[in-house]
Order: structure tokens, then C-alpha cells, then sequence
């Protein structure tokens, strides 16, 4: 039952998916984590793979960039593959100097400014949150590893360059609290309440608006383990 954007059969996706961005990290996951991973779909180069981690029944694929494309995506899976639970795996550029790089955040709220969730589905509000449940259980497989999660409500954006208000987020900050931006999460959270499905966001902080610092893509992939590592241990306990 492929879909526009989707070419998996039903049943080919386990019911918890984890998504990052970019569809090679999808595959780096799939390949290096998950036992026995087949790709069950590949659509316009997003790659989505399925298999099992620790016994556990997996899959991970790519979202894209922005909230469109997660938006497509994590409503596809929801809606038509059976999917419950989608755990987004991204980074994340840091407002304020107590987040430093490689922290791993777990997201507490997303505000936006987008329009994704008025169009969508009439929705007005401003600030959408994930699953408290799922959270709960990143938390406590997070401890349990020794590994240190920051919660943070999230600036959730349609922009990456901000040239003509280069210090916009300085506002965001003071008026909404949020700690650092990413750019998927609000779509994400607004498609699971909207389907009686959950969605949770972790991110790793990999460049600051605060300091000239950012991670190399060798960092990142580095760096990154933690995270992944708390998603899919959070996973096999959900």
C-alpha cells in the first residue's frame, strides 16, 4: 500500500519509528544498529529501513529538512502504515551558552511561529507539546545509561537564514523561553495529536548562535552516538 511519498508495504514499518533528518544517518543507524535491517523505501532518496535491536522490531528513516517535509512523512506513517510512535533524532543550534556543544536535549515544548498546524488542521496555538509518556520513558532509560538529557522547550523554525533580523532569536529567548532551534519538531508533535498517535523529539546541540563553535561532520557522527544510543534503548523499553 505505497502512499505519494512512501513506497513500504503495510507492515513493512515497526510501530516505533525513529527519524533524523538525513536519510544517510537513516541508513548509518540502520546499518550499524539494527540486526537484520532491509530498506523498505527509498522514494525521492529518502531512505527508510526496518529490523530489530536487541529483539526489539525498529525502524528509522529520513524526514527531510523543515516542516513540510516531516510533516508529509510523519502523517504518512501514521495514518497509513500503522505507525504509533515516531521519536525524531536531530540537532539542534544552541541560543544561550549554557547548552554547549554536544549536549543531548530532550524536548519539553516546540514553539513555532509556522503556519503548518493553522492550515493543517485549523490550529492556532503557537506551542505544541510531544508525549509525556514517551518522555518519561526517554528520561528514565537516559538515567539508567548514565547519559544526561537537558530538557529545553525548542524553537521550532521555517528559517535557517535569518538575514534580515540576524539577532531575531535573542526575542525568541525572552518572549518564549526556548533554548535552542531546530526546525521539524512542531509538524511532528502536531500530526501525532491531531491522530491519536505519540511523537518525541531528542537533539543534539551541534552549533551555537552564542559562540563561533560548531561540530565538524566527524563530531557530529561521533557525538551523535549518544543520542542515538538513548533513542533506541528508550525504544526497546516503550
Amino acid at each position: 500500500m505505497a502512499t505519494p511519498h512512501i513506497s513500504a508495504e503495510k507492515g513493512d514499518f515497526a510501530d516505533i519509528v525513529l527519524m533524523p533528518g538525513d536519510p544517510l544517518r537513516a541508513k548509518m543507524i540502520a546499518e550499524t544498529y539494527l540486526d537484520g535491517s532491509v530498506q523498505v523505501t527509498g522514494v525521492r532518496g529518502m531512505l527508510g529501513f526496518t529490523g530489530t535491536y536487541k529483539g526489539k522490531r525498529i525502524s528509522v528513516m529520513g524526514s527531510g529538512m523543515g516542516m513540510p517535509s516531516m510533516g508529509i512523512y510523519s502523517y504518512e506513517l501514521f495514518s497509513y502504515y500503522g505507525v504509533e510512535k515516531i521519536l525524531r533524532i536531530g540537532s539542534a543550534g544552541s541560543y544561550v551558552p549554557e547548552l554547549r556543544l554536544g549536549d543531548v536535549v530532550l524536548e519539553e515544548s516546540a514553539f513555532s511561529e509556522s503556519s503548518y498546524a493553522l492550515v493543517q488542521s485549523g490550529r492556532a496555538e503557537q506551542v505544541i507539546f510531544p508525549s509525556q509518556r514517551l518522555n518519561e520513558t526517554i528520561r528514565k532509560t537516559a538515567d539508567g545509561l548514565g547519559i544526561p538529557l537537558v530538557p529545553a522547550s525548542v524553537h521550532s523554525t521555517d528559517v535557517f537564514y535569518c538575514s534580515g533580523s540576524p539577532d531575531y532569536y535573542k526575542s525568541v529567548v525572552a518572549e518564549h523561553g526556548c533554548s535552542c532551534v531546530e526546525m521539524e519538531s512542531f509538524a511532528l508533535f502536531h500530526n501525532a495529536e491531531e491522530l491519536g498517535k505519540e511523537a518525541a523529539c531528542l537533539l543534539t546541540i551541534s552549533d551555537s548562535f552564542v559562540s563561533e563553535q560548531a561540530m565538524s561532520a566527524e563530531e557530529r557522527q561521533n557525538t551523535f552516538q549518544k543520542m542515538i544510543t538513548v533513542a533506541l534503548e528508550a525504544a526497546c523499553q516503550d
